[in-house]
This record gives structure tokens, sequence and C-alpha cells, in this order.
């Protein structure tokens, strides 16, 4: 064993960094990466606190104005655990290309032990000495990379940021190089330069695509890009964002006097429905007009996955010599294998399919059989993983949470009776069912067997149901935090959002008159595309006093940015793990404004079921052998029943918690997910003295929360779903694992004065009060309020006696020790 135990501070401090200096690796190839860390409320107030971080990433410079690329990444563990105890903790930062690095290393300060994620072999402990040059990294690098970073095709990855990389995340940076380095490898091998990025919405793939270009164009290797949207949102926020970076080089595409408004531009910013590609007859004369083969060297498709079915097909074809980028939150993947009565199957040019017969006619054909030839070119569009390769940086939404980028996401099960018992055709004929729009019976002869739970509020209006579901809402708003919180509520079809928005104002109507509080206008609203809901986006984005819950069908689904968005409600049925991604993605921004940290998803239809599932689509119908029937025309609308009289309640089934479960964002029990932390916890420190101990050194605590996030289980998730955010993370922590009683942080500061008069009376009267006026500082902002370099700077601890005071009782420091060490045994 050391004959001197260091901390993984200093253990970095005097062992690793000597060694690695020594070794060639200065302070310009060294950047220790951090997240933005979770955030907590305290005092009213959010905050950030305890930023993650890897201890090392080791970037190579090539000259001294050139952007470091980064190669390996360093886990520093104290001196006296083995060489590679932080290595699964380093492999974990990696595993899902977190930091896109090929190296992955671990230290003790002696040692090292090298992971090469590339072979998956790990080494033996070799000497610290030894540990390989910035030279040596950079030639295994090349050789895996399939180019030299000298390399003219790698002229972008040596290019600075546009306004330094304080501006950038850290897997935005990791993205932008992954991009950059299959560029420039497909440019050596001859291949098409194809690149897909998935990142969670709200990461920021606007921010990576003008980034992304900005750096190709200072390298001279860009003469004229497209970024191409679906939503008119989406262009407005990408052409500001482009024009922020490339002033006048970028604008707008759209027809103006006859003319491209964008003609003499660098950057053209164009919809689907702009150039013409969204027609169903394939007619996209904007594009055909304007712009000629190739004319583009470089495009970056927004949110490719929306695009079924080939509509931005036209415009890649049109440039295939393009570098070719798709920026999507939900990969679509072609289902490899479906059943159809004969079994036929049809060979595409890049997997073997079999095709069901009910499926319908490709839209593009307008409802006529499909060619072959369009089958194909759909089949491939349609697919981003055959298109594009597999993504080369995956960021999704358990990560951005874990790194306190994205808001927590908690789940409120609601199980609705009728739902789970069913209705039949008997139920609906002894109610009375109507015609909803003409008011006329419904016969027993209009009825068939398709009324399934998942049509209710489509097909078949049950007003008690709606009722049911909207009181049950309602109540939870009230129970946290009151009935004006930023909402969204999906609804089966215009009628069904019409519908919840007036129960929803009525109940709210009738709490204000019991209450005696002032009612607000526009409480719950129709946002939907029949009722030109864009129109008020901007008062539910932004008013205080009024538009707190849209209802909505799919409006809001995408292209959306509202970050005081606080609940997700799910009344309608789901199907599609995209749909459900999108609308989920519309509450997990962070808002900073609003102390938004965290959102609910309300489920009443077990929507959340579809956390983990795979972005499947399913090809288009192509014809088989022989003569083809095309289906007969679809026949008129049918009735909408609306039916009264059923008995319907909504049942709590619990709350769970959203956190990454083998590499997937998956919901968990919030039992489960206390038992998972709790366990993890009691595996670092194996006592509630070791865990004190733990927790009064910064470093081992920093540490050992690190240890828990990156397994997934966060303290601070709990302190917010637990509703305790007036206690330290440490009575959580100690109440999980140890089943001690919490105090809230003025109750353990009141504890720390009474319990420990003997001690403070033995102090110097002016020394005892500025100490207590420091634990009166553990009642505003915890544990941290201990640690802070300016706490004798704070009004309070300066009146009471400051750091003088304490000089004169003895050495400040260990007096502040010894108050963290009596302030967590109260």
């Amino acid at each position: 064993m050391p004959s001197i135990e260091y901390n993984e501070a200093d253990t970095r401090a005097k062992l690793i960094d000597p060694a690695l200096h020594r070794r060639g690796w200065t302070e310009d190839f060294i950047r220790r990466e951090v997240t933005a860390g979770s955030i907590e409320i305290i005092s009213g107030k959010a905050r950030r606190r305890g930023r993650g971080k890897a201890d090392y990433v080791l970037r190579y410079k090539l000259r001294p104005d050139a952007q470091p690329v980064a190669l390996a990444l360093i886990e520093a563990k104290r001196n006296t655990l083995p060489a590679g105890h932080g290595l699964d903790q380093a492999k974990g930062y990696a595993a899902c290309d977190r930091l896109h690095v090929r190296f992955v290393f671990s230290s003790n300060g002696y040692q090292f032990v090298e992971f090469d994620r590339e072979t998956g072999v790990t080494s033996d402990p070799q000497p610290i000495e030894q540990f390989p040059s910035p030279e040596d990294l950079r030639k295994r690098f090349e050789a895996s990379a399939g180019f030299a970073l000298d390399d003219p095709a790698a002229a972008p990855l040596l290019q600075t940021y546009h306004e330094g990389e304080g501006t950038r995340r850290y897997y935005q940076d990791a993205a932008i190089r992954a991009v950059l380095e299959k560029v420039a490898r497909c440019e050596r091998e001859g291949k098409p330069s194809r690149a897909l990025l998935s990142l969670a919405t709200g990461a920021g793939k606007t921010f990576i695509a003008v980034n992304l270009l900005k750096r190709i164009a200072d390298a001279g290797l860009l003469k004229r890009a497209l970024f191409l949207c679906d939503r008119d949102e989406l262009r407005t926020q990408g052409l500001k964002a482009f024009q922020n970076v490339f002033g006048s080089d970028a604008a707008e595409v759209f027809r103006k006097n006859g003319e491209n408004n964008a003609q003499n531009a660098r950057v053209h910013v164009a919809t689907y429905q702009t150039l013409g590609v969204d027609k169903d007859d394939g007619d996209a004369s904007f594009l055909s007009e304007f712009y000629p083969e190739n004319h583009f060297t470089h495009i970056v498709i927004d949110e490719c996955h929306r695009s079924a079915w080939g509509k931005w097909s036209e415009v890649l074809n049109k440039n295939p010599k393009a570098v070719q980028v798709g920026l999507t939150a939900t990969p679509r993947k072609l289902a490899e294998k479906l059943e159809r009565n004969a079994g036929s199957t049809i060979q595409y040019p890049m997997a073997k399919v079999v095709v069901p017969e009910e499926l319908p006619l490709a839209a593009e054909s307008g409802g006529k059989p499909a060619t072959t030839e369009a089958m194909k070119d759909a089949t491939l569009c349609a697919d981003n993983h055959k298109y594009f390769g597999e993504p080369v940086y995956e960021y999704d939404m358990a990560q951005a949470i874990e790194d306190g980028y994205l808001a927590a996401c908690q789940i409120q099960h609601g199980l609705v009776s009728v739902d789970e018992t069913g209705i039949t055709k008997a139920d609906i004929l002894a109610r009375n069912p109507k015609d909803a729009i003409t008011g006329k019976p419904i016969t027993a002869a209009q009825l068939d067997e398709l009324y399934r739970r998942h049509q209710f509020e489509d097909r078949i209006l049950l007003p008690d149901r709606v009722m049911a579901m909207c009181q049950d809402l309602f109540n939870y708003l009230l129970e946290t935090g009151g009935p004006e919180q930023k909402t969204i509520i999906f609804c089966a079809r215009d009628r069904h959002a019409d519908d919840v928005a007036t129960q929803l104002n009525n109940l709210y109507a009738d709490w204000c008159r019991k209450t005696g509080k002032e009612r607000l206008d526009c409480y719950a609203f129709k946002c939907t595309a029949a009722s030109s809901g864009n129109d008020q986006l901007p008062d539910l984005r932004a008013a205080s006093r009024s538009h707190f819950i849209a209802t909505t069908v799919d409006l809001l689904s995408t292209g959306v940015d509202v970050p005081c968005v606080r609940n997700i409600v799910f009344m309608k049925y789901v199907k599609s793990p995209i749909s459900f991604y999108q609308m989920l993605g519309r509450g997990t921004r962070i808002d900073i404004e609003t102390n938004k940290l965290m959102f609910t998803v309300y489920d009443y239809t077990g929507v959340t079921g579809l956390f983990g599932e795979e972005f499947i689509t399913k090809p288009p119908r192509e014809p088989g052998d022989g003569p083809f029937e095309p289906p007969p025309p679809p026949p008129p609308p049918e009735p909408t029943i609306i039916v009264d009289g059923f008995d319907v309640h909504v049942t709590d089934a619990g709350r769970s918690i959203v956190t990454e479960v083998d590499g997937k964002a998956m919901p968990v029990s919030v039992e489960e997910y206390r038992a998972r932390l709790a366990a993890k916890l009691i595996e670092e420190a194996h006592t509630l003295s070791e865990f004190r101990s733990i927790w009064i050194d910064p470093p081992t605590r920093r540490e050992l929360i690190d240890t828990l996030v990156s397994a997934g289980y966060s303290p601070r998730v709990v302190r917010m779903v637990d509703d305790k955010d007036d206690c330290d993370l440490y009575d959580v922590l100690a109440e999980l694992g140890w089943g001690l009683s919490p105090r809230t942080r003025q109750d353990r500061a009141l504890a720390f004065t009474y319990k420990n008069e003997e001690w403070l009376g033995s102090l110097p009267e002016v020394a005892g009060r500025t100490i207590k006026a420091i634990a009166g500082q553990f009642r505003i902002e915890g544990t941290e309020a201990l640690e802070n370099k300016y706490i004798f700077g704070i009004p309070e601890v300066e009146q009471a006696g400051g750091l003088n005071a304490l000089r004169a009782a003895g050495e400040p420091k260990e007096l502040l020790r010894e108050t963290k060490i009596r302030m967590f045994a109260a």
C-alpha cells in the first residue's frame, strides 16, 4: 500500500498530472469536459450544482491555431485503489459514444489500464511512465479512422468553433466530430458521404447543424448548402440560427418576384413544401426550376424520421455528390420480416421484406399500384438506417436527463375503468346512443364490432369518460402546485379536444368560485389545425396569466418549443413509438425562468409502454404476382356515436421515473428506482458512518454522486419526486440507505445548534457566533454552504465575526470541517 493516501483530487494533482506532462500531454492537449449538472430549487430559486465531468479528455492539436481532436478519456481514482478501478465508469462515459473517443484509460497515479473500444481488449496494468504520448495516440487514431489529420478531407475537424468552445456542449462537439470523421473517411474510400445523428428532442440539433456547416465552410469545402425541414417553425428557428453565424450568406427559400429569394446565398433554408417535394404527384416544380443537379455540396435534413416514403428523396437523388446528413430524435428502421397471405417476398436493394397484404397503397402512387422502381426508392428513403447507415452518434433522453440538459421525467399512471373492462354492443344500445352530429338515434344495425377501447373519443364519444379523466387530472394539478400549470393534452380527435377543454374550463371556474380565487381567462383552449391553433402558441409559450392548458390532436407533437410546459397528458391511444417520443419531447426542455426542472406525464392509455420500443416502419405495399385488384373507394364517413350513462372512474396506478435501463430510456416505478439507488449507495458506502465520512469530503462526495448517476439513479430526482426540496441530499440518501429519519435543512441547522451548545460554548464567544451564522447558511443552501469559499463575505457571517473570529479560535479550515462533522451527526 502507498505510504501516503491521497484522495482523487490529490491523486490527479500530485501523481497523474506530472506523469502526463512528462509524456507530452500539456494543458493544450487536455480538457476536462463537464455536463450541465443537475438543477435543483433552493429557497425558491433554481440553480445548477454537482456538475458532472470526465477527469481528462486527451486531445491532439495539429497546429497552435487548430481545433484539438479528442482521442481518449482517462478516469482517475485515488492512489489506494487498483489502477483499473475506474475503467467501468470510464467505459460507461464512452459506451454510448458520449465523448466519441476510441481509447479509455483508468489510473491510480502509479499504473494505468487501457480499454480499446474498437478491439474490445483491456490491457494489463502498466507503469504510468509508459503512458502513450500524443504522437502515439495520434498514429493509432489515424490507423483506425482511415485518414490522417493533415489530409485535406480532415480539414473541417481542425477548424475552431465560431464563438469558441464555451458555446458548445460536450455531446454536440462529439456529434460534429463523428460526422466530420465519417465524411473524411468516405472521401478517402470514394464512398457517398452520408451520416445520421440521433439526438433527443431539445438536445440542440440546430446548433449542431449550424456549427457543422460553419466548420466545413471555414475549411473552404462548402460551396452551397441546404438545410431542409418540414415545419414553418423549424424553418424560422433554423434561419435565425444560421443567420447569426453566416449573416446574409444564409437565406430562406421562397419565390420572390419570380426568382428564388436565396439564389445568392451559400446556405439555403427551406421546407419540403417550399421545394414542392411534398406533393403526391411528385411535382417538385420549385426544386426543378431553381436547383440543377448537384447544385448543393452539403445537405442537412432536420427531423428526417418524419419524411416517410421519400419526401426528401427527390432532393437527395438530385444531389448524389453532396455530403448528406440526417438529424433525428427517432431513427426509423424498416421492418425486416412481415407476414403476407401467400408468403411472397420482394427483393429490395438493402433488405428482403415480406409485405403484408393489408397494408395501404403507397401515398405517392395516388392510390394506384406503385411501380417496383418507385417502391424501391420509397423503401430506401423511408429507412434512415439503411440509407445513412447506423447513427454515427447517439444521445438519448435518458443521457440528457442524467447530464442535466433535459428535465427529469416522472410518470403518473391512471387506469380508466371502461378502458380496462371494455364496453359491449349491448352496453351501447342500452344507453340510447345518438349520432353526435345530428342527434338522431343509432340503431343496432349501424353498430359493428370495430368499437374497441382505442376508438374511445374517436368513433364513440363517452362524456362520462371525458369527465372522469378531466376530474382526475384536475385533482392532480391541485395536489402538485395548483391548476394554473402549463399543460398539453393529446386527444383522439378535434371533437375530443373541444370536450376536454370545456370540462377543464368548467372545473376551473367551479374551483375559483369555491375558493374565492380570481378566474383567469382562457384557462383551457383547443389548439388544433382545425382551430388555427398556431395563433395561440405564443400565449401558451409566454403568457403567465392565461392559456394554461392546450388540448390538441397532433399540432403540438412536433416542431414546437414550449419550455414552460410542466405536464404532458395522454388521453388518446398512440401506437407509434415515433409519435410518442415526439409528443413526449414537448415537455423535456428545462425552463429556469419558471423553475421547471421536471415534467410529469399523465398516462391514461398505457402509452408509456412504448418507452424502449424500436422505431419500426412498415414498407408500403407492392402488388404481388398476378392481377392486382385496387381497393374499393372508401365508404362515406360513419356517424360518430355519443353515449351517456356509464359509471367511469380512474384508479391511481402508481408513479414511475424515466431512467436509463440497458442503454434505453425506460420507466421504472418510484419504489424500484429508490431500491436500486439504495442498493448502489450501500455498495459504495457500506455503513452510515462510512457514508458520513465520504459526504464531508468534497472530492469523495462528488465521486459517490457521479457513480450513482452514472449507474442511472439520481438522488436529486428522488428528492424532487418525493417533494423533499427542503432536505439536503445527505438526508435523502441517508434515509434511502440506512433508514435515517430525514431532517429538513432548517431542522438540521437547529439540531446542530442545540446539540452542540457545549462545544460552541467552549469556543471564544465571537467564534461561536460565527459558526452559528455559518450553520444558518446550511438552512438556505445545504452542504455547499459549508464549503462556499465566499462564506466569510456573506453579511450574516461577516457581522458575526467572520474569518478573524475563527482564526482567533484555531485553524479555520479545521473548525469548518468539525462543523460539517457535527452538522451531519446532529
